[in-house]
This record gives structure tokens, sequence and C-alpha cells, in this order.
């Protein structure tokens, strides 16, 4: 089990120039965008990654991480535990005209003044391994599906809307 923690910045073409591996754990806690699209979390992420340079001399981050998370459950909206693991390979690019050329294998990944900025990257990959939707088994979520059907807990009220061709009628009638 990693203990240790993930460096926050790093200096990836020299890391890619020696085929070198950097893991260890990244706290959830400080990610403001991932709260926004999961709502604030706990605990840590396990990451792993593996620079070095492809054979068309492209240098690239291979990267692997995983998290416990709790998300909301779309029934019941109860938090619950979901596992997300992401697999990426992201290709270093200085400028976004180099991203535009970069190949499909490749998500780009904008390096600056030869640092990389380690949090965001995690972040975004984060994000994109979220699932579209989570519910609860049916048996352990408070909300039965038979609820959810007939709208039960629920207090909508349906007003009658007129067509829009009852206008028409009214205007077709008075000829």
């Amino acid at each position: 089990m990693l203990t240790t923690r993930l460096p926050i910045r790093v200096e990836p073409y020299r890391l890619a120039a020696n085929a070198e591996r950097i893991e260890g754990l990244i706290s959830l806690a400080g990610m403001t965008r991932f709260a926004e699209e999961a709502g604030e979390q706990q605990g840590d992420g396990e990451v792993r990654l593996d620079f070095g340079i492809d054979t068309q001399g492209r240098r690239f981050i291979e990267g692997w991480l995983k998290a416990d998370v709790q998300l909301p459950c779309r029934r019941c909206l109860e938090p619950m535990p979901v596992t997300l693991e992401s697999h990426f390979l992201l290709g270093m690019v200085a400028s976004d005209a180099l991203a535009a050329e970069l190949s499909n294998a490749y998500e780009p990944v904008l390096v600056e003044n030869e640092q990389l900025d380690l949090l965001p990257v995690i972040e975004d990959e984060l994000i994109l391994s979220l699932p579209q939707v989570v519910y609860h088994d049916e048996t352990q979520c408070a909300v039965s599906r038979d609820q959810m059907a007939s709208g039960e807990d629920s207090e909508v009220v349906e007003e009658p809307t007129e067509s829009p061709f009852d206008v028409l009628r009214t205007l077709k009638d008075k000829h």
C-alpha cells in the first residue's frame, strides 16, 4: 500500500529522459473542481505515473489512478461508495499549436517552463472517470423503484396545458 505523497510539481522532461516512475497518494479534499462535480471528498487517491519517450521521440506520461469516493445515489441522493479507476496516456506539449499535432493516442498536457503541476492533471482524470449516474442496489436504496414510478413522496401538481392549436381553432370557428 502506498504511504508517500505524490509531489505537487515535477520536471516532466527530465523524468521522461530518465524513464522514471513516481507514485504516491494525492489528497481528494483539495480538489475544488472535482468537488463541484462529485461533492466534497475525504481521503486520498492512489496515483502512478510512468514518464518516457516513445519511438517517435514524443515525451509521454502513462498514468493510473484509483480513488474511493462518495457519490450521491440518483434515486435517494444519499452518498454511496464508488471506486474510480482510470488509465491514461498523456503527451507532453509546450504549446496549444503542438497539441494539435499530437498523435491521437495521446491526450495533450501543457508543460510550461519545464514544470508540470500534477494536481490539475490528476483532477482532470478523476472528473473524466466519474460515472454518468450511480444508484444504490434496490435492496439498499431508501427510495424504491415503485416509488419512483408512481411518484410517491413527490408533490407534483400537473396543470392542464392548452394546445397551441386551440387559438387557431378559435380563429377558424369565427370565420
